[in-house]
């Protein structure tokens, strides 16, 4: 039951796209809230930090939310995950399994394996279904599946909720598409994958004793109590840092950049991105005012 119900998900877990640790949205009535007001000249763009998965209580959101999304001519989103449909499923299935000659075994140290077989059987998977796909595609799907089971639904995701809003009335936009996404992963070397994998699992060994804290610090908007939260692994394990500079950095910067250029057009954008790539030094929202932009937390 599990393995089939599991098989069904898979395309919806990577669709998705969670990275390390997952990035929380909680909504104030009061105070600062995960969403920002960036302007130059006549252009705004607000960007709103999201998460993939949400529960029911999590609505209705916040009114300054929704009155940003109202205002704006354009939803920008990482990837339109309403839009791939069969396409989209097939492609992420010939990038993420391997041929029937080959295993994640041979791929990952011992000690790595053993690790994702534990994670995984907590999770009820089956080994031969672990075996079949790449370790890119664990570091997400496995996260995905403990969101789901500490009761966080993909049908009260952010990035759905707005596509669904927007269309009818807004034109959609992408930051980086969904094959952009699979081919940094796929293009990732074994060691690199390797360490993708590991950030994920020992963040996933916190996910339920932090999950708490995390969506505390983004009901307030404490952007500086969510860093530690969520570079916790790479902190812990200075040989994970390289991932994190290539999967999260290196991606911040092309998407400020793409943010920047929607400055200088005319209307109005929403951009809705993961809140992990908001926050820190190296994070979007800090990469637009080093570069003189004028950017405010609502």
């Amino acid at each position: 039951m599990m393995k089939d119900r599991f098989r069904s998900l898979w395309p919806i877990f990577l669709l998705l796209y969670v990275v390390g640790y997952p990035e929380w949205e909680a909504f104030s009535q009061e105070g600062k809230s995960f969403l920002w007001k960036v302007q130059s000249g006549a252009s705004t763009v607000y960007i709103l930090g999201s998460i993939p998965c949400l529960r029911k209580e999590d609505f209705p959101l916040s009114p300054k939310i929704e009155s940003a999304f109202e205002q704006s001519d354009f939803l920008v989103v990482e990837r339109d995950i309403q839009d791939q449909g069969k396409m989209g499923v097939q492609k992420i299935m010939e990038k993420a399994s391997y041929p029937p000659n080959e295993s994640i075994a041979e791929h990952l140290s011992q000690e790595t394996y053993e690790f994702l077989k534990v994670e995984a059987a907590k999770l009820g998977l089956p080994l031969d279904l672990i075996n079949r796909q790449r370790p890119w595609f664990w570091s997400v799907a496995l996260e995905a599946m403990e969101l789901m089971k500490l009761g966080y639904d993909p049908g009260y995701g952010l990035n759905n909720y707005f596509l669904s809003k927007a269309k009818v009335r807004k034109r959609v936009l992408e930051l980086e598409g969904l094959d952009g996404l699979l081919n940094l992963l796929s293009n990732l070397s074994a060691q690199d994958q390797e360490l993708l994998l590991i950030l994920s699992l020992k963040d996933l060994q916190n996910l339920a004793q932090e999950i708490d804290k995390l969506v505390q610090a983004w009901k307030t908007g404490d952007t500086k109590g969510m860093e530690p939260i969520v570079t916790k692994s790479v902190r812990e394990d200075p040989k994970l840092v390289s991932i994190y500079e290539k999967f999260i950095d290196e991606r911040n910067r092309r998407m400020a950049s793409k943010i920047e250029d929607y400055l200088r057009e005319n209307g109005t954008h929403f951009v809705v991105v993961g809140a992990r790539h908001l926050i820190g030094e190296k994070g979007i929202v800090e990469i637009l005012r080093k570069k003189g932009v004028r950017v405010e937390q609502l």
